[in-house]
Parts: C-alpha cells; structure tokens; sequence
C-alpha cells in the first residue's frame, strides 16, 4: 500500500470512529498516548520537561496537544496548528419524544450552518455524551455510539408535494423530528439511553441526568471515483484537519515547540471555554511559558496555522466563484484570504506557506470570496485577536461543505500532512530582521 493509500485508510477509519466532538478528542488521545504524550491536568501543578510531549483536554471536546521542544522557546517560539472538533449536525433537544400517529419521533435542533436537504432519507446513527448518576451517587458521564441506523427523517412523496423540485423550504421546527420507532405509547428517552449504558457495561446507573446527543449518517467514508480521485465522509469539515494536523505533529522531532489545538464550537461562534474564543490555548501555552517577559517574546516569534476546509470550485456552479480563484481538488492546499480579516492571512504568512510548499514540491491555490457574496469565517481570525499571533488560514478544497456528506480530493490531505509536518520542523517562521 503507498503511503498516500494508507494515508488515507487511517484517515477514513478515524472520520467513522468520531461521530462526534467527544469521540474524535478521545480518538486522538488514544493516539497520542500511544505515542508517548503525557496528559496534563488544568487542576494540577505543571511540570513540564524539555524533549518531552503533552497533552490538555477541556470538556471532553477540545484539545491541545504540544511538544516541549528542546530549542529556547522565548527565541524559537511555537509552531501551532489549529482546527475544529465540530461539525453542523442535528441535536437531540432536552425533552425530545413526540408521539404523533403511531411514530414515535426525536425532536431535534440544529448546530451550525448544516445544509438540511441531505438528512432527508439517510440512515442515522445516535452518539455523544451522557451524564448519569451512578448507585452510589455519584455524577458519571459515558460516551455512546450507536452506529446503527436507529432514525430517519423521511421525505414527503413527491405527489403530496408538486413544489419540492422547484420551491421547497425547510421548517426545522416542522420537518425535521426524526422518525425513531412505531409505538402506541411512546417511550422515555432517558430509559432507551440507560439500557443503551446497559448494553455497554455501565450497569450501575440510578438516573440519566442529560446529555448531548447528535444524530449522523452511518455511511462510513470511502475513496470513490472512477479513479479514487476523491474521499467521501461526514465531518470532513473540519476532522480532516484535526486529523491531517494530529500526523503531522505525531511525525515531528521534539526540536521545536509545536502546537496543535482542536477546538469545540467553530460552527457556532467560538464563544465558550473550549471554543477558539475562550481561554484555553492562551491558558495552556502561557502556563508553559511561565514567567510573562518569556511568553510575551515566544509569542512575538510564533505562528498559527489555521486549518480549516476551503471551497473547491464546483463544475455546475462555477459563476459562485472568482474567476481567478476557483480551488481544484488534488491540486494542493488552498491559501484563504479576506481583506475584511474573516480570514486572518497576511502576506507574510501566506509567503510562508507558498516556500514551504515549494520546498515540499506541493501545489499551492488561492480562495478569495466573489466580491459581491459573503465570506465564512474560521478560528484563524479569533486565534490571531486572541493571543496576538500571525496566523495564516488555509485548507483542503472541498465539495458540500456542510453537507451531511463531503467531498475532498484523495491526494490533497496527505499533501497538506507534508507540508505541515515539515512546518513543524523549522528552525524559524520568521525573519527576525523584520522585527
């Protein structure tokens, strides 16, 4: 198998195994364990050893892993890599069951900017986080997966609705409760949840207390194509990166001072204590530094490369692009650039990236939103205002972003896993005589 083959093998088997924020944090832990990390508790005294690699989790959702390099750190400062755990999906609510006709449905509410046509007629899984109080009284949490089809969402017949190919809106509070079983009755939700611990080993719960849960289509990824050409999956936006950053970090010499931060909550603002507008990168990062003169000057010599997926120029719509900036997939990553700062390159980051590519032999594009349309956003912006770091936003060109299903280019993550890996390795991001 060549390396981009298995690139890509591990890839697609750590996109089915994370279905949610919880599950992708734990995937990658296991990982870095494996691989010699020491987990840190924010509770705790820090000690931290130079040669050595660590790891800081907050809410089970985002995550900081670095290596303490052996380099000075206020000279070298760090090399970091951002990107987010979440992605749009369904939600289910607090008080969920309805009982409408013999059906007994889920209601739901939707995280994120999610396109919601796709989720019509799909085969959906149930996972997240549950929190329960044990025999003895204590408060618990366990992760589930229930990755068999447990829901749909069933499209109306067309004969029912003669508009749907022409006019048809989505009422989220209306149509999309999801169909869970048949049932005279109905059920309690909290009931199915404990018997699912149960099933699991966890045979000592007293009550479920709440928990979030999030339906998802159990379709596993796949490379596809006449060719291979492409990969397929849920959540490529943004586990891709999350995944493409956790090799390149776990492939670097422990040298330099490198950082990857998956953050919780990009798809809602960043504004939470895991999210990229919270505390926690600025908390871990400063801890490591310690004293606030070494902080200061580590910072001043970092930067943050902000990964998150980009816009691939779609055959059928190619008019919703810039005519000069229409990103190909499998033709290399993809530099973002916003004058109004929605994303946070600048000329400088971005000549970075355009040697390193060079030197690595990869392809480089460019995205720029038509000048008449809106442009997303992503934690590269609200990194950069936060700790006052030079960050450089860049991506995967992607198709259906947001989609309950995504389509990247099977050549371009491990392309980008080279380029940062060696990004890890430099002796320097900046040229110090420009400061």
């Amino acid at each position: 198998m060549s390396d981009v083959n298995q690139f890509n093998a591990n890839l697609c088997a750590f996109l089915d195994a994370s279905p949610t924020p919880f599950h992708a944090v734990e995937v990658m832990r296991l990982r870095l364990e494996t691989a010699g990390f020491i987990a840190l508790n924010e509770r705790a005294e820090w000690c931290v050893e130079p040669g050595k690699s660590y790891y800081v989790i907050r809410n089970n959702s985002s995550i900081v892993a670095f290596h303490c390099g052996t380099e000075n750190l206020q000279e070298c400062g760090w090399r970091m890599v951002g990107a987010h755990t979440d992605s749009p999906n369904l939600k289910v609510k607090p008080t969920p069951e309805l009982l409408r006709h013999g059906y007994v449905q889920l209601g739901v509410e939707v995280y994120g900017g999610a396109l919601l046509n796709p989720w019509f007629d799909r085969d959906l899984g149930l996972a997240g986080r549950v929190n329960y109080e044990n025999a003895s009284g204590d408060l618990c949490s366990a992760l589930i997966n229930i990755d068999r089809p447990v829901g749909v969402i069933p499209s109306l017949a067309i004969h029912l609705d003669r508009e749907a190919n022409s006019g048809r809106s989505i009422n989220p509070q209306r149509d999309l409760p999801v169909v869970l079983m048949q049932s005279e009755e109905g059920v309690n939700f909290r009931a199915l949840l404990k018997e699912q611990l149960a099933q699991q080993g966890i045979d000592d719960v007293n009550t479920v207390l709440d928990y979030e849960l999030s339906f998802y289509d159990c379709q596993a990824a796949a490379i596809m194509g006449w060719n291979g050409d492409f990969i397929a999956s849920a959540r490529l936006d943004n586990l891709l990166s999350c995944f493409i950053g956790l090799e390149a970090l776990l492939a670097a010499d422990t040298t330099q001072h490198t950082v990857l931060v998956c953050n919780d909550h990009e798809e809602v603002g960043s504004q939470s204590a895991v999210g990229a507008q919270g505390p926690m990168l600025e908390s871990v990062l400063r801890r490591v530094a310690g004293e606030e003169v070494v902080w200061q000057r580590a910072i001043a010599n970092s930067m943050m490369i902000s990964a998150d997926n980009a816009h691939g120029i779609h055959p059928n719509f190619s008019d919703k692009h810039d005519g000069n900036h229409g990103p190909l997939l499998n033709s290399g990553p993809v530099i973002k650039n916003n004058v109004n700062q929605r994303y946070a390159t600048n000329s400088e980051t971005s000549s970075l990236f355009r040697r390193l590519c060079a030197n690595c032999g990869v392809a480089v594009q460019s995205f720029v939103v038509r000048s008449d349309m809106a442009c997303g956003s992503t934690i590269g912006p609200i990194t950069a205002s936060a700790i006052g770091v030079k960050t450089l936003d860049i991506g995967v060109p992607t198709f259906a972003m947001h989609s309950i299903r995504e389509l990247a280019g099977s050549r371009d993550s491990f392309d980008l896993h080279t380029v940062l890996r060696n990004y890890f390795e430099l002796e320097s991001v900046l040229d110090s005589d420009n400061h």
